[in-house]
């Protein structure tokens, strides 16, 4: 499923339309833990009027220290698996939920570039999380390419894909 084009801001737009349908039919709030993406997920849900009655907050949780103290990420995560991860987006997922009033949530951590690729996991490489309360969270891998726009607009497209995707199942 790793999106073959970029999106542009109106498809962005789009489907940040269809999550909050979603979102509001099942009469949920939603949270966003975002790391990679810079708080783009937000953003785009928020530029839809009326979002303050479904979007409770978004966080923007860069390093370590910032995931550890806003999300609750175990610094052993971080250390074993690091910031780029299953297990860390895992984590900022479900402590999205929990330090939130929200019942569903998104998290994602990646390597946007152009640099901070590794052997491994290079740039483009992006876990995104799921979560709704009282459920069981999953999480997927992508491998985006392009420059480091490109990697941020897959991932927000991405994101929401999993939302609806999530709020529908």
């Amino acid at each position: 499923m790793d999106m073959p084009s970029v999106p542009t801001d109106a498809e962005l737009l789009a489907l940040a339309g269809e999550v909050a349908v979603e979102v509001q039919r099942c009469r949920l709030m939603l949270v966003t833990a975002e790391s990679c993406s810079g708080g783009w997920i937000a953003k785009t849900l928020t530029d839809l009027p009326g979002s303050s009655a479904w979007f409770d907050a978004g966080v923007v949780t860069y390093s370590y220290e910032a995931k550890e103290a806003l999300l609750g990420v175990n610094p052993r995560t971080l250390e074993h698996a690091g910031a780029v991860s299953e297990e860390t987006v895992l984590e900022m997922v479900a402590g999205a939920l929990a330090r939130f009033g929200a019942g569903v949530a998104v998290a994602v951590t990646g390597i946007a570039g152009p640099t901070g690729g590794m052997p491994g996991k290079p740039v483009g490489t992006v876990w995104i999380g799921w979560k709704r309360r009282g459920g069981y969270a999953h999480a997927r891998l992508f491998h985006f390419s392009g420059d480091r726009e490109a990697v941020r607009r897959q991932t927000v497209a991405a994101a929401l894909e999993g939302l609806r995707k999530t709020l529908t199942e």
